[in-house]
């Protein structure tokens, strides 16, 4: 009689959990690619623009650029909720998360 050794068997072969197809649907690839872009352009936005407030802020940028950054990170805010609201998907869907540690940026 040979008793069996649960430890040695280890877990599942990872090809038993998965499923024989992938089930892609090519609208929510499209989606979920611009909502990986979106996310990325959103976080290098909201850097530019912390970025451009501290410049201010040490008085580092003349009239003419605070004026110039002022209006072209609001132009790409703008365009931001276009592409999103085009894809539908919120500026809230663009937020990383990143789990018990809160949103980055």
């Amino acid at each position: 009689m040979h008793a069996k050794n649960e430890a040695s068997e280890g877990p599942a072969p990872l090809s038993a959990e998965l499923p024989e197809r992938v089930n892609v649907d090519p609208d929510e690839v499209e989606k979920g690619l611009a909502k990986l872009v979106l996310t990325i352009v959103e976080f290098v936005r909201q850097l530019l623009e912390r970025q451009a407030v501290r410049r201010m802020e040490h008085g580092s940028l003349t009239e003419a650029e605070v004026e110039r950054v002022g209006i072209a990170l609001e132009r790409l805010d703008q365009k931001m909720s276009e592409m999103a609201a085009r894809f539908g998907l919120t500026r809230e869907d663009l937020k990383m998360r990143l789990g018990p540690l809160g949103e980055l940026v």
